[in-house]
């Protein structure tokens, strides 16, 4: 399939071509769209309808959560061997350093549920429902620093413009809900460090594929949409009959020039006419019973918290919305980890359990695929200064932990080992493209079949690499 603007008439070329910014105008609209699902998908059984995608932005320390290493107690101190590091490339941030003593956890660790999870004292409501997760210790990345490992885990590439993976999923698998976007973004800002990384739009944006598959970021403050309500004076009726008219202007200017991104604005003005409607009945929670509400936690009231934005995604999930992803800011923790971290697990652990439990007492866990995770592990050495009770952790691509759960996924699973010094993979190593074949495989798509013309090549979400099913989760 190629771009619609490929279809363009040459006077619709040459009218885009004159204006210079008119397509990267057009294209920075969210195409709202019904997508449509390509003919043939999906071909796999599908286990999964959709995803709810949790992630961490700045990445979680593995052995302060789900990776313990008790045996590093007798290191404390000790520089880290270069037997264990092998030259390994470091950020700028650590590079300076004059040696890497090995900080051990502080936290303490124990088996969970009758699959025996082990998991940091930080996370006791996710521990609760350690029978329903599956852990990977074993990811790793080729990225070192944020950007390009944040870019990397939702497109499949380091570098910018390529289609984030809810734009893929919106491409093969089209929309069930006519009334809201088939990919939906929220966030949150963490406790455990406020001021992290900045995200950027073009995390959950279409690329080359076409824009009414771009994701919809919902804001955190105000109206979750902006210009979702209608200015004073004007009322539901009046709207329509705005609407009417600039469609038709709109049609007399498509038969002149032919060009398909008019038609696509089009049908962006009818969903954003029909989101004015459902997009308050979602984000209004007053219908929500207290014991509901008390699950995700007393957070659960302030728009914009991840608390909120967990609850707003069952009620996404309810609604058929094909991706939905939450990135909730504030894992990185160059300094200061100890006190850091228990600010983002007292943001995020509740919730994130009261989301599974949510989803699975309503029936939606089975066919809903949960992903928890960041763009990439910590160092056991210490970043800057290192203490009893205190310490930082530099970036680590090497090894981390993510768990999925539900949605075809085989519950109560850990696979994957690390070294002692949770530092280099001794068995089952899991890229992300691996990640990425196993979330389109539940979903009923072979990853190696989900291809878009592109510069003359078909290009994937997993790219050319040899990206594997990982057989051994899935249910």
């Amino acid at each position: 399939m190629n771009h619609p603007f490929l279809h363009s008439s040459r006077r619709a070329f040459l009218t885009h071509a004159s204006t210079g910014v008119g397509l990267a105008a057009l294209s920075s609209l969210m195409d709202a769209r019904a997508a449509v699902p390509l003919s043939g998908f999906p071909h796999l059984p599908v286990k999964a309808k959709r995803v709810i995608y949790l992630f961490q932005s700045g990445a979680p320390s593995q052995m302060d959560l789900f990776d313990p290493k008790p045996k590093m107690a007798a290191y404390f101190q000790k520089d880290l061997p270069e037997s264990i590091r092998k030259g390994q490339r470091l950020t700028t941030m650590t590079s300076g350093q004059k040696n890497f003593p090995i900080a051990p956890s502080i936290f303490k660790f124990a088996e969970h549920g009758q699959s025996r999870a082990t998991i940091s004292e930080l996370m006791p409501h996710i521990a609760s429902v350690a029978d329903e997760l599956c852990f990977i210790k074993s990811m790793h990345t080729e990225a070192i620093n944020h950007d390009p490992a944040i870019t990397f885990f939702q497109t499949g590439r380091q570098l910018a413009g390529f289609p984030s993976m809810g734009s893929w999923l919106s491409y093969g698998l089209g929309s069930e809900n006519q009334d809201l976007p088939a990919y939906v973004v929220l966030s949150s800002f963490g406790s455990g460090r406020p001021d992290d990384q900045p995200l950027y739009d073009r995390l959950w944006g279409s690329g080359f594929l076409p824009t009414q598959h771009s994701g919809v970021k919902f804001r955190n403050t105000g109206d979750p949409v902006l210009y979702l309500s209608n200015p004073n004076g004007m009322d539901r009726s009046l709207r329509r009959d705005s609407l009417d008219q600039l469609s038709a202007l709109n049609q007399q200017r498509h038969a002149i020039v032919g060009d398909p991104e008019i038609e696509a604005r089009i049908a962006q003005y009818e969903m954003a006419f029909r989101m004015q409607a459902s997009v308050p009945d979602l984000t209004d929670t007053s219908n929500e019973p207290q014991h509901v509400l008390d699950l995700y936690g007393p957070d659960v009231k302030r728009p914009g918290s991840y608390a909120s934005n967990c609850l707003l995604a069952r009620r996404l999930a309810e609604r058929d919305v094909r991706f939905i992803q939450l990135f909730h800011m504030g894992w990185d923790h160059h300094g200061g980890l100890p006190k850091a971290i228990k600010g983002q697990c007292n943001d995020t652990d509740q919730p994130t359990a009261a989301l599974i439990k949510d989803l699975k007492q309503r029936g939606l866990l089975d066919d809903t695929l949960i992903v928890w995770g960041g763009e990439f592990g910590r160092t056991i050495y210490s970043q800057g200064t290192l203490t009893e009770t205190n310490y930082g952790r530099d970036h680590h691509p090497r090894c981390f932990t993510v768990f999925l759960a539900g949605g075809g996924i085989k519950p109560g699973t850990t696979i994957g080992e690390t070294d002692d010094f949770s530092y280099n993979i001794v068995k089952d190593p899991v890229s992300i493209f691996d990640l990425h074949a196993t979330m389109l495989n539940r979903l009923g798509i072979d990853h190696n079949r989900l291809s878009y013309k592109f510069q003359g090549l078909d290009a994937k979400l997993t790219g050319v690499e040899s990206a594997k099913v990982i057989k051994s989760i899935l249910a």
